[in-house]
């Protein structure tokens, strides 16, 4: 099952198992049973700590479950944890084999400490980038505590539960029984919908914080860059982020990063906090920014955040970024996540041999469209300009796909549905003006980007598009106040030119720290009348 590499890769992971691990696997006589047996044989076979029986008897088959013999942990897998859960199969062993998790020491208490019962399920596909997360998360969660539960079930193999519970997009969790979420989630975010009073707690810690020098809002690639070029000035700096990573963390294939020939978003993700943390960097994660409140005269800029914190520093780098461009249609966010996705990586699988259209015709919508025609039954591709807008070495290979249709001057008007999911769309024709239906059951809407900048409307510049107007030096219309990457007017919206961005605005603003200084110190030497 496993080639020679990974077998050696693996092997040399295991060596940091402390404690016996027990796999017990729930089998039938599928071929997928005997897929996962050649797995587990593989794994056991590179440890003497580990365990295989395979006399389970969980209803659902394929699975298998992680434990350590006389502990009470329930973490289950049911599929075959290949391709991105790969890793997180092998922190499953690690973790339960005793070797300690790199969550804060805060975070491990937190989950220790939960009361109740905590029956969770995650459906993911191999294909989503985005599951990892959450499954690695509830995973370790399972470990730490006896009170939570968790089995990570992949969809394309359990197809009638993903039906029953009429699933259109992963992860999708549900937390006994009900639905808790779907989408990426961290470990943080988990615990903060489980948790609230932590919410509460954490406010009022960061808000207790000594004013920043620098403090940088957004932890995506300009965000990352911006702290670490702060920090190595020796200054006070800190990090305030929704979410480390930002949109790179919903990025497939990243081939254009230089020096790095070809990464995923979430792994580069991983690598910009890691690099961050190097230096002294206070990183404060799940913190939605909602106003900011300049400092006049020399005063303190103030950043406030939805969940009630609050950061008082001298200078900002706001480095928000951006989000998916909805259609903004009737349908479309009654039939989000029924049907209605913004990522076809994550759950294109979902739609195996159904019907689908992509929504717009640049170089996102149509490689969206050429990975979908090999796993759905056919693709509709909708452009509102009169011809697509890809590479043109995009348009040849989508126009040598059989079963694709390209229309272009579409003007989607309506996302339609059964009450429970999408059952098609409406288009105007732009040339005719006639209104036409397309049969569907799944629509992938790729039509750019929007900046995050609705909490700082009548605070800074904006330009008419949304961005914040930045100068050649990353200053907005607001002394002491910075800007980097996607939410800024900067051309031609690429990871690297954000790191670069990120980079420029925190010397920028270092450069405003000592020339204030300067005038500072001056003013308070001149002499007395």
């Amino acid at each position: 099952m496993l080639d020679a590499t990974l077998k050696a890769q693996l092997k040399s992971y295991l060596e940091r198992v402390t404690q016996p691990i027990e796999i017990v696997a729930s089998l039938d006589d599928g071929a997928k049973s005997q897929e996962m047996l050649a797995l587990l044989k593989d794994v056991a076979s590179l440890s003497t700590q580990i365990t295989l029986l395979d006399n389970g008897d969980d209803a659902r088959k394929p699975s298998f479950s992680i434990n350590r013999p006389g502990a009470d942990i329930s973490l289950r897998f049911a599929g075959i944890p290949m391709g991105h859960e790969f890793t997180s199969l092998v922190l499953a062993l690690l973790q339960v084999g005793g070797h300690p998790s790199k969550a804060s020491i805060e975070v491990i208490e937190q989950i220790r400490s939960l009361k109740g019962e905590f029956n969770f399920e995650t459906y993911f596909s191999l294909s989503c980038q985005n599951c990892p997360d959450v499954v690695q998360a509830l995973n370790l969660m399972a470990v730490l505590n006896p009170n939570i539960r968790h089995v990570a079930i992949d969809g394309a193999l359990f197809q009638a539960e993903v039906d029953e519970r009429q699933i259109m997009a992963v992860p999708s969790i549900y937390l006994n029984g009900v639905n808790f979420g779907q989408g990426r989630m961290g470990l943080e975010e988990i615990l903060a919908k489980i948790d609230t009073s932590g919410i509460e707690r954490q406010a009022e810690k960061i808000s207790a914080k000594e004013a920043f020098d620098v403090l940088v809002v957004g932890g995506g690639p300009a965000g990352a860059s911006a702290a670490i070029y702060a920090a190595r000035k020796g200054i006070r700096t800190g990090v305030a982020a929704e979410r480390f990573g930002g949109q790179v963390l919903d990025t497939m294939a990243i081939e254009n990063f230089i020096s790095v020939q070809e990464t995923e978003g979430p792994k580069l993700a991983v690598a910009l906090e890691e690099h961050v943390k190097q230096y002294d960097v206070d990183i404060m994660n799940l913190q939605r920014a909602d106003k900011l409140v300049p400092g006049k005269n020399g005063a303190l800029h103030e950043i406030h955040f939805a969940s009630g914190a609050s950061l008082k520093a001298k200078t900002v780098i706001l480095a928000t970024g951006a989000r998916w461009r909805e259609m903004n249609v009737p349908g479309e966010q009654q039939y989000r996540n029924k049907g209605v996705a913004y990522c076809p990586h994550c759950d294109g699988p979902l739609f195996k041999g159904k019907r689908v259209a992509v929504i717009g015709g640049g170089n996102s919508g149509v490689e969206a469209a050429i990975d979908l025609a090999g796993i759905v039954s056919h693709v509709t591709l909708l452009e509102f300009d009169v011809q697509l807008r890809a590479d043109a070495v995009l348009q040849r290979k989508l126009h040598s796909l059989p079963n694709v249709t390209v229309i272009t001057s579409a003007q989607t008007t309506e996302v339609t549905g059964d009450g429970q999911k999408v059952n098609g769309l409406r288009y105007k024709d732009r040339q005719s003006d006639e209104l036409r239906t397309v049969e569907l059951e799944g629509i992938f809407v790729q039509i750019g980007l929007l900046p995050n900048t609705d909490w700082l409307k009548g605070t800074i510049e904006l330009s008419p598009r949304g961005e914040i107007i930045v100068d050649a030096r990353g200053e907005t219309s607001m002394p002491g106040v910075f800007a980097a990457g996607d939410v800024t007017t900067v051309p031609y919206k690429q990871i690297v030119i954000a790191v670069g961005e990120g980079a420029k605005a925190s010397l920028s603003a270092f450069d405003h720290l000592i020339r204030t200084c300067i005038n500072a110190d001056a003013e308070n030497t001149k002499p007395h009348e």
